[in-house]
């Protein structure tokens, strides 16, 4: 290219090969400039007299290729005297390249990230098939069609695992915890989308992929904002500063709402002062406006289990704060509830609908954990009742 520092030159005879090139000076360095009939034996095309000629017009008596091997001489001790300064190493967040005795350095065992490359590849045995094969004169036909059918093979292993490579590397799936992050800013009906079209990211592609997501995220925020401004209409607002009014109003109406529903809340644990009072000072918490503790009310004498702790375990990611809750209190793993949830949520958009008795024979599991799931999830508004 034209910005480059450099310039190739041709230096070869209308009918010398670059092989031939260097065939030439590498024989004439070692067999010396008296020996051209070795030379000319080497290269079989040319003749002695050939052979030198070309050896003495293009490396010999030519400036150009003197004045380029002292650059070359010169770049060799910059490069030596520059080689045994180390290159110090410093931990990055994006591409991922953590210290050696941190908490991400140990989730990503096997990557290796100074090479972008894994330790351990998929199809990692791929080359045993082919270390026994060896490609001899006497081999029959079908013998030698076995032998290339396993090469062939094995080629279309080794781009299997390239494209796999490609696939995380373009999808940027080896920075864990920034796609994490970028997955949980989207709102609850978005991230079901992009749950069941993450299976289609690697056919359509990484960008195509974050347009469509991104283009279903803006039309849920605008089908948000309609149906507000909607509910503004219904309600005969018609400026944004009546709007600020109605919706302090409606919190203040909803609050009191609560605090209605709170005497039939506090009737059940009536005659169980212990249960009575964990009620009472959870609800102390949330009017005080801290996340209380979460606790499992019980109305017998028995000492209940403690809550579950999800920290570490797989998909914790995943849930919302309410579900964490759950799961806390029912001492469900995130895995199982996130399976549990989507079986419930397939079966209620295949009959529009779902009664306690039909989630209670899809779930194989304590009655008492499958009502507690089924009742939190239509409050969420995850299904209704049929």
């Amino acid at each position: 290219y034209g910005d480059e520092p450099y310039a190739m030159t041709s230096r070869c005879i209308p009918d010398m090969t670059g092989y031939n090139q260097y065939l030439t000076s590498t024989a004439n360095d070692i067999s010396g400039c008296f020996f051209r009939q070795d030379v000319a034996y080497q290269m079989r095309t040319k003749t002695k007299e050939e052979c030198e000629g070309h050896y003495m017009k293009n490396f010999i008596n030519n400036p150009l290729f003197s004045s380029t091997l002292l650059n070359l001489r010169q770049m060799e001790d910059h490069l030596s005297r520059t080689a045994d300064t180390a290159i110090p190493f410093k931990p990055t967040d994006d591409p991922p390249r953590p210290s050696f005795d941190s908490q991400l350095s140990r989730d990503m065992a096997g990557y290796m990230p100074a090479r972008a490359d894994f330790m351990e590849e998929f199809d990692n045995y791929a080359e045993w098939d082919l270390k026994d094969i060896d490609f001899v004169d006497d081999d029959s036909d079908i013998l030698h069609a076995l032998k290339v059918a396993v090469v062939d093979i094995y080629h279309s292993r080794l781009k299997e695992r390239q494209r796999r490579k490609k696939i995380i590397r373009d999808h940027g799936l080896i920075n864990l915890r920034k796609f994490q992050i970028l997955e949980r800013r989207y709102p609850k009906e978005v991230q079901d989308l992009y749950d069941v079209m993450r299976r289609f990211a690697r056919v359509v592609g990484p960008i195509e992929h974050d347009k469509f997501i991104e283009s279903h995220t803006l039309e849920f925020e605008l089908r948000r904002e309609i149906r507000r401004l909607q509910e503004y209409r219904r309600e005969g607002i018609q400026s944004f500063c009546g709007a600020k009014v109605y919706e302090r109003v409606k919190r203040m109406r909803e609050d009191e709402r609560r605090k209605r529903n709170m005497l039939c809340d506090i009737l059940q644990y009536i005659h169980d002062s212990r249960a009575c009072q964990q009620w009472l000072h959870k609800q102390a918490a949330i009017d005080a406006g801290i996340t209380p503790v979460v606790t499992t009310i019980t109305t017998s004498g028995r000492r209940s289990a403690p809550p579950l702790n999800l920290t570490g375990l797989p998909g914790t990611e995943k849930l919302n704060e309410r579900e964490k809750e759950l799961c806390q209190v029912v001492r469900l793993v995130p895995g199982a509830y996130l399976e549990y949830k989507q079986a419930l949520l397939n079966e209620c958009r295949r009959q529009g609908g779902l009664r306690l008795a039909q989630a209670r024979s899809l779930i194989k599991i304590d009655v008492n954990k499958t009502r507690k799931i089924y009742d939190f999830l239509i409050k969420e508004g995850y299904i209704n009742k049929a």
